[in-house]
C-alpha cells in the first residue's frame, strides 16, 4: 500500500502576502507542517505542489518537489483542479492532502487519522474542530429550539472541517471527486491544532502561542 502525502503551495497569497515563507518563531511557516509529515509513519513519500522552483531551497528533508502548471496559481482556481493535477500524476492508494495553515497539528493526530482509513474500515478522514454552543445558520438557530434553552453542556455539537488534512482513498477521488468520502472517520482536534492562518490576526495569534509554548519550556 502506497501512501502519499501533498501539500499545495502558492507563493503569491494574497490575504497574508507572502504567507507560506514568513517566518513563524524562527521558520516558514510551510515547514511546520512539512516537518511533521515527514515523521508520520506509514507515509512513503511527502511532496510540495507548487509552481515556483524557488521554493525548492526551503524545503525540509525528505520533501519532494512538484512542479504544476502556472494556471493553477490564479485567484478563481478551485481545490478540485490542483488535486485533480496531482492525482494524475501522483500514485497512491491513499493520498493525505495538508495545507501549510495549519501549523500546530500534532504527528499523533495525523498518525491517528491514517490508522482509522488503513485498519479500522474508514475511506476517508478529516480534521475537525468540535463547536458546542449555540449556533445559528441563514437567520435560524441551528443546533437548539428557542423555547427550549439547554446547557451548553448538553447541547447538540457542530463539527468544523479544518484545513490541517483531508485523507481520502484513491477511488473516493477518482470516482467521485471528494476530498471526503462516505464512511469519514473525523478527527476532533483541540483549539490550538484548530489554528488556521488565513488572515493577518491570525499570524499574530500563532506568534502569540509559540511565545506561550516558549516560556512554558
Amino acid at each position: 500500500m502506497k501512501i502519499v502525502a501533498f501539500v499545495p503551495i502558492r507563493l503569491n497569497s494574497k490575504r497574508v502576502i507572502g504567507k507560506n515563507l514568513r517566518l513563524l518563531g524562527g521558520k516558514p511557516l510551510m515547514c511546520y507542517i512539512l516537518d511533521v509529515l515527514v515523521k508520520v509513519k506509514n507515509i512513503n513519500e511527502v511532496y510540495v505542489f507548487c509552481s515556483q522552483d524557488e521554493i525548492v531551497k526551503y524545503l525540509p528533508m525528505g520533501v519532494k518537489f512538484i512542479k504544476r502548471p502556472e494556471y493553477l496559481d490564479q485567484d478563481e482556481t478551485l481545490g478540485r483542479d490542483i488535486y485533480e493535477e496531482f492525482v494524475k500524476n501522483v500514485d497512491a492508494d491513499i493520498y493525505i492532502l495538508a495545507h501549510t495553515t495549519s501549523p500546530f497539528i500534532k504527528q499523533s493526530t495525523i498518525e491517528l487519522a491514517l490508522d482509522k482509513i488503513v485498519n479500522g474500515g474508514y475511506d476517508s478522514a478529516f480534521s475537525c474542530e468540535k463547536i458546542q454552543t449555540f449556533t445559528w445558520f441563514q437567520g435560524k438557530p441551528l443546533n437548539y429550539d428557542l423555547k427550549e434553552i439547554p446547557r451548553t453542556q448538553v447541547i447538540e455539537p457542530i463539527y468544523v472541517e479544518t484545513s490541517a488534512f483531508f485523507m481520502f482513498k484513491r477511488n473516493i477521488w477518482t470516482e467521485y471527486k471528494q476530498r471526503i468520502g462516505f464512511n469519514p472517520y473525523i478527527a476532533q482536534v483541540d483549539k490550538i491544532e484548530g489554528v488556521d492562518i488565513d488572515w493577518p490576526e491570525d499570524f499574530e495569534f500563532a506568534e502569540k502561542i509559540l511565545e506561550v509554548y516558549e516560556k512554558n519550556d
